[in-house]
């Protein structure tokens, strides 16, 4: 089936004094350089630092320091991670229990009822997707929306037969969200028939299975929102209220842990891994094992994690070898997330013969943040100077007069470009080494904008500082080597609809930037990084509070991540495959930054997750 046309929204930040949508001051062949992007920078005095946060080296040089935990994966426990579910005998009986969900699948077909055939496909795409099996059933996926959509209707949606009299707002409000993320055409607008005539959504306040059930479902996907839709706007807001409420008088544990976790991982940060992890739990004690398709289902997903865990553990020692050898381990003063990076990846990318993919991402985010590290607080401002030159000439001889931190740094650095390069020409079958150099120096230069801001106490403006920050953040650069590894060859007009410049790609940057930002700032003042979303916003508006500047970068993500939803949702020629890789792998940097900066601070609520999805199997 053909992918139907989606009208284009337009769309607005809300409550915007800045045009963050003008064209970037840096792009491919104009990097920047801080006369040419601000000739009226404002020379002021050096902020003073905090000396708890500095330390001097050998050659009595004092350098800020980020004061950042250690490695939290000792190398020797990674290495004797068991992976036991390795062995044949797993995958074959994996084999066949798939063969068997596939005949319930087609079964559907042949002795489907009326009175409840849309409800019962919707569920079982649901489910199996939820359980993290989904790869597995793509053309019975496929064939089971394929009916649905012949059904729905925009005005009235669905009811749970193809013969109902009228909608049922829990199967509507599933089959909308299914149907969208599998990039039907679906509009909103069936949700009026659910409200009364003061436009409140209607309920019955019964706490009954079913009322909670499709009160859940339409929060579920009022998070799918494209911009300007109001309807899905007053079902958050509604929803998430109810549910909210209602949730300490629910008796039914199971519903209240699928509440739980949907109100506190929404969408964005719900990473695939981790809901599989948490709904193996929901659904084993949920559904009756005198359901044959039920319990079906529930064997596979526990066999399946466990055997994609077993590959995971696989990688990790890899991750962990590689990181020590690079000797990058030995760079004390920067951040050592090389698995918590990898986890990130692992957490929305599944595919066993994706390895390179995951792998890659860890690679890139570790060179990023030791490269960060250096310019943001250990490398003095002379060093970084030629730290840049050095870089962009992609030549280890021009290292010699630089410290030996830099050097290391940096012959990793080269290597891994070099090395990702190699694994994307084996399926894009052409050099793509000096794209991404490319990339990686315009990232560079961003750095030295803001080290020197550092240097100098300079605030930018936040229309400044975001113009700037979007690339600094370094999404683009960490995603864009793993992306062309991906087994679909890519050609320059889609590069051109991932990469830069396309929104998309904007879009991902500045949500990650913005919430970076939100969860940071603080630590970043303690070791001298004045600038920050929070600052700038500040700057620009001299009467606020810190608590209106988060309101406002807040609302700010919200909007921008509705922009973000059309841009990887509407119908386009780009694979789907390389756009739902970088498009997840956001979700898997945002899980990080949900409560706190979880890639500097990583030692409590990130070091369970990881410990939940890619450590501890699940018992069968």
């Amino acid at each position: 089936m053909s992918l139907p046309c989606f009208k284009p929204l337009a769309s607005t930040l809300i409550g915007q004094k800045l045009p963050l949508h003008k064209p970037s001051s840096i792009h491919h062949d104009d990097k920047p350089s801080l006369t040419k992007l601000y000739p009226s920078r404002r020379r002021v005095a050096r902020m003073p630092i905090n000396m708890a946060l500095t330390t001097t080296d050998e050659q009595g040089i004092t350098r800020r320091i980020g004061n950042h935990h250690p490695n939290l994966w000792d190398h020797d426990f990674l290495q004797s991670l068991p992976k036991s579910y390795d062995a044949p005998c797993y995958g074959e009986r994996a084999e066949k229990v798939i063969k068997e969900i596939k005949g319930m699948f087609n079964a559907l077909h042949l002795n489907s009822s009326s009175a409840d055939d849309l409800y019962k496909r919707l569920s079982m795409v649901d489910d199996v997707e939820r359980l993290g099996i989904d790869r597995h059933f793509q053309t019975e996926i496929k064939a089971a929306l394929d009916y649905v959509y012949r059904y729905w209707d925009d005005m009235n949606g669905i009811g749970c037969g193809r013969e109902s009299p009228c909608a049922d707002l829990n199967t509507t409000a599933l089959g909308f969200r299914i149907l969208r993320l599998h990039r039907y055409g679906v509009s909103s607008g069936m949700l009026l028939q659910f409200k009364d005539n003061d436009g409140q959504f209607l309920c019955s306040n019964t706490l009954s299975n079913e009322e909670l059930r499709s009160i859940l479902n339409l929060y579920r996907a009022s998070l799918i929102a494209f911009p300007k839709e109001q309807d899905l706007d007053d079902a958050k807001a509604f929803s998430t209220k109810y549910l909210k409420q209602v949730l300490p008088n629910i008796n039914n544990t199971n519903i209240s842990k699928e509440i739980k976790y949907n109100l506190e991982y929404g969408w964005h940060t719900n990473v695939p891994r981790l809901e599989a992890r948490t709904y193996i739990d929901i659904y084993g004690d949920a559904k009756t094992t005198n359901n044959i398709y039920n319990s079906k289902l529930l064997e596979l997903a526990k066999l399946d994690f466990n055997m994609i865990q077993s590959i995971q553990q696989r990688e990790l020692q890899i991750v962990s070898r590689w990181w020590k050898e690079s000797g990058l381990d030995k760079l004390e003063f920067a951040r050592h997330r090389h698995v918590e990076f990898y986890f990130s990846a692992a957490g929305v990318c599944i595919d066993p013969k994706y390895s390179t993919f995951r792998i890659g991402f860890a690679k890139m985010c570790t060179f990023l943040t030791c490269l960060d590290d250096i310019y943001d607080t250990y490398g003095t401002l002379d060093e970084l100077k030629l730290f840049t030159q050095a870089i962009k000439r992609w030549d280890l001889a021009f290292m010699e007069a630089l410290p030996e931190f830099m050097k290391v740094a940096f012959k990793a650095f080269d290597e891994g470009v070099r090395s990702m390069a190699q694994e994307a020409e084996k399926t894009q079958e052409r050099d793509k080494l000096n794209y991404a150099r490319k990339a990686w120096e315009i990232c560079i230069d961003s750095f030295m904008v803001e080290a020197t801001w550092i240097a100098t106490g300079y605030i930018p403006s936040l229309e400044e500082y975001l113009e700037n920050g979007k690339v600094s953040f370094g999404y683009r650069v960490v995603t864009l080597q793993p992306l062309l590894s991906l087994d679909v060859p890519i050609n320059d007009d889609i590069i051109k609809e991932i990469d830069y410049p396309s929104k998309f790609n904007d879009l991902l940057c500045l949500t990650l930037r913005l919430r970076g930002d939100t969860k940071t700032f603080k630590a970043e003042v303690d070791r001298g990084e004045l600038a920050s979303g929070i600052a700038c916003y500040l700057k620009d508006n001299p009467r606020s509070t810190e608590e209106d500047a988060l309101e406002y970068l807040n609302s700010l993500i919200d909007e921008k991540l509705k922009e973000l939803n059309w841009e990887y949702l509407k119908p386009d020629n780009v694979p789907i495959i390389s756009k739902y890789h970088k498009y997840a792998l956001s979700k898997g940097i945002q899980l990080l930054y949900k409560e706190r900066d979880g890639i500097s601070v990583s030692d409590i609520q990130t070091k369970k997750l990881i410990t939940k999805a890619m450590i501890e199997p699940v018992p069968i």
